[in-house]
């Protein structure tokens, strides 16, 4: 009698799903080759303008559906920037809406059947998280120059203690970028590779009510998760943000 592997009952590869490929022919991947990354990148895109800028365009007293949306996000983020860097972090509210809403809107999309989740790759994370820390770094030698490295000298630790605690703080420093995309990408990863278990296990008969059951709850937890991990890398953003504007321990 024949296995389920050579049946291929459960010929599962969760990984699939997260391979790069052309858009158009099966030849190799190159830097500026169009490819499923860069098409839900720009749908993403696109569904931020939609909701942020066509959404908005009438600015009625009585907003419709699309613009309560718009002005919740707006107010949404923008105290949470208020309320982590202070007035002075206004200034970079832009740049953070914009990155919130890039990174939930694609960890959404990413949840569409069929669809690719931008954000699942250290490629898309990695850049948005170096871009952050470059900034918040020339920020902070811009705005203070040498007094920015104050930010690693503990002054309310004992005098021996501060050298030590500078290593560390250094270190803790140049790993932000690290911890900041690997979370994210990790996080979106993992959740989308274990519904990918359970749909392959869906094709047995007497697993497979249990198989839909645990996709169900599975996809409930992700729609979760899309939106605590875009929070959390803008409020970590915000983090790095007020750190650039108050070095000081």
């Amino acid at each position: 009698m024949a296995t389920e592997a050579e049946t291929g009952g459960f010929n599962i590869h969760p990984m699939d799903q997260f391979i790069v490929s052309p858009l158009f022919g099966d030849g190799e991947v190159h830097w500026y080759t169009p490819t499923n990354v860069t098409l839900w990148m720009a749908i993403g895109v696109l569904c931020v303008v939609l909701l942020l800028v066509v959404g908005t365009r009438g600015r009625a007293v009585i907003p419709s559906r699309h613009q309560s949306l718009a002005e919740l996000t707006y107010g949404f983020v923008h105290k949470m920037v208020e309320d982590v860097t202070g007035k002075e972090g206004l200034k970079y509210f832009p740049y953070i809406m914009t990155l919130f809403m890039f990174i939930l809107v694609a960890n959404f999309l990413g949840l569409i059947p069929a669809a690719f989740t931008v954000t699942s790759h250290i490629a898309v994370t990695a850049v948005l998280a170096l871009a952050v820390f470059f900034g918040v770094t020339i920020l902070g030698f811009v705005l203070h120059g040498k007094k920015f490295l104050g930010l690693f000298w503990v002054t309310s630790a004992p005098l021996a203690l501060r050298p030590i605690l500078a290593v560390i703080e250094l270190i803790s420093y140049f790993v932000r970028p690290v911890s900041h995309s690997i979370r994210l990408a990790g996080n979106l990863m993992a959740g989308h590779a274990v519904i990918k278990v359970f749909a392959g296990f869906a094709v047995v008969a007497w697993v497979a009510p249990l198989s839909v059951l645990a996709i169900t709850a599975i996809y409930a937890l992700e729609l979760l998760v899309a939106f605590i991990q875009a929070y959390v890398f803008t409020i970590l953003t915000c983090i790095y943000l007020k750190d650039a504007l108050h070095p000081s321990h």
